[in-house]
């Protein structure tokens, strides 16, 4: 075998060669998943929390995912595995309609008791803490227990600046980033700041931290954290923001200069051009040509202000000081290239982010139905993966506790012969989270595919609403029984067709 014959520098894997001119000076760090992730966490969230506050396309992407996962009702749909526990269908629809009338009450009570902190539902904390996750990396909760309310059981999200090793302590092997773990590397406890550091009203505080179990010894849940976990042994997440940071600061600035340019042009329009050169001035004013400069600028001022201009057909026209000249700013801007650069570092964000340039851009100028169906299964096959891996590990937690509560304080109770609640807290607990429908590129067409799909087994009413528009077909089919109830009889075809349409989906 020739030498080399493996690549560059004999290297089986180009990726791996020491002498290739765009491999040579490619030498990142090779560290453990907390090294890569820790030591540069306060300046990465830092830098993401500024763009999201600064750079329009920033704060406008971390919207359009939060809007479009968690929205402004999300909320779990029970689905109770009634076959693990024992019981039958008819049990698990009215547990169901039971404890999802109670989680309303809780959730969206505008006295908001289920905030520890009393300024936000539950659908609000819930679209905090993945806003903290998109931006931070991390999305925190503490579940407490508040005697005096209604419901005791209320949820407090905590920014994840406050979750640290107490006292600036190093990492070690079972603390990392303010999360003591086990012997397997299970998260066991969290250290939480009491104020940040940067809070100057709250001095004292901010030097005391506190240890928090993450489950109680029955395994009610305390602390939630969620995080995207790539690696074995990661403790802590990275802001979704990271990979594009440098390219959004980059397009600010490129964007921000242009702006300016563009508005010394527009008010800097044009100027008067003087004939007097160096060698003019020399000429005229030398120790021979008599008179001077200042005497020169001195009569030009004077001529222009005795000059109120000469109307022609209400057009005014200006008189100029002999041989002076109008000059005008050149006003080429944005420059030309400007349109197609932008566009291409907003592909390259948007597609780091996980959306269609378009959505970033708000620019449905090149859109037909084709592409911007092929574009929202896409980015809704993604978006749909976040929303759900989110609830599994943050929602879904909290409402495990809130319903420990109503069963075990009897507010929903179970059947003598229901199994022990503690031993299947997931089966009795089992639910689906939904938010935001995925909308409707053309609602006829889409329509008419759910209704197929449902004909043909392929999916169900429940599903439908669900992903669709984001509701709850049952609520659906209930008020629209109550409306067909309450016009008269016959009043119009559709009326009927709608009336025997629901009558076989009631059976």
């Amino acid at each position: 075998m020739k030498p080399g014959a493996h690549g560059f520098g004999g290297t089986p894997y180009d990726a791996g060669s020491t002498r290739s001119e765009a491999m040579v000076n490619f030498n990142p760090v090779f560290r453990a998943a907390d090294g890569e992730v820790l030591p540069d966490r306060d300046r990465i969230v830092a830098r993401a929390r500024d763009l999201t506050r600064n750079n329009g396309w920033a704060a406008g992407a971390v919207a359009k995912e939060v809007d479009s996962v968690i929205g402004a009702a999300f909320r779990p749909l029970l689905k109770p595995d009634w076959k693990a526990l024992g019981l039958d269908a008819d049990w698990a629809a009215e547990f169901k309609t039971a404890v999802e009338a109670r989680w309303r009450g809780f959730a969206d009570d505008p006295r908001k008791l289920a905030d520890v902190t009393r300024s936000q539902t539950v659908p609000q904390m819930f679209g905090m803490a993945y806003r903290n996750y998109l931006t931070e990396g991390d999305a925190l909760g503490v579940v407490n227990w508040k005697a005096g309310r209604a419901v005791r059981t209320c949820l407090r999200v905590v920014d994840p600046d406050l979750l640290g090793n107490p006292d600036g302590q190093p990492d070690s092997d079972r603390m990392r980033g303010g999360v003591i773990k086990d012997a397997d590397g299970a998260a066991q406890a969290y250290w939480f700041r009491q104020a940040h550091g940067a809070e100057t009203w709250a001095s004292r505080r901010s030097f005391t931290w506190k240890r928090i179990q993450r489950e109680k010894a029955w395994g009610r849940p305390v602390v939630l954290h969620f995080f995207d976990k790539t690696r074995d042994g990661q403790s802590r997440g990275v802001s979704r923001l990271a990979p594009i940071i440098e390219k959004l600061k980059m397009e600010d600035h490129y964007g921000r200069v242009e702006l300016q340019a563009a508005v010394i042009n527009a008010v800097l329009a044009a100027f008067i051009r003087s004939p007097m050169g160096p060698d003019a001035i020399d000429e005229m004013f030398g120790d021979d040509g008599g008179g001077s400069l200042m005497d020169y600028q001195a009569d030009r001022a004077r001529y222009y202000k005795d000059r109120d201009g000469i109307s022609m057909g209400g057009a005014k026209l200006t008189q100029l000081y002999p041989n002076d000249e109008i000059g005008v700013v050149p006003t080429a801007r944005p420059a030309a290239q400007f349109g197609e650069f932008e566009t291409a570092v907003l592909r390259n964000i948007a597609s780091g982010l996980g959306i269609s340039y378009e959505q970033l851009a708000a620019d449905w100028s090149k859109t037909n139905y084709s592409s911007a169906r092929a574009a929202m299964i896409e980015i809704w096959r993604g978006w749909t993966a976040r929303r759900t891996a989110f609830a599994q590990g943050f929602c879904q937690p909290f409402f495990m506790a809130w319903l420990e509560e109503q069963v075990l304080d009897g507010h929903v109770p179970l059947p003598r012969n229901a199994p022990d609640f503690h031993l299947h807290w997931t089966a009795y607990s089992r639910a689906k989270w939904i938010g935001p429908g995925k909308g409707f590129v053309d609602p006829v067409k889409e329509a008419q595919a759910a209704a197929m799909r449902v004909a043909l087994g392929l999916s169900t009413l429940e599903e439908e609403a669900a992903e669709l528009t984001g509701s709850d077909h049952l609520e659906n089919m209930e008020q629209i029984r109550r409306e067909i109830a309450s016009m008269p009889e016959g009043a119009c075809s559709p009326v009927s067709r709608c009336r025997g349409f629901v009558s076989r989906c009631s059976g």
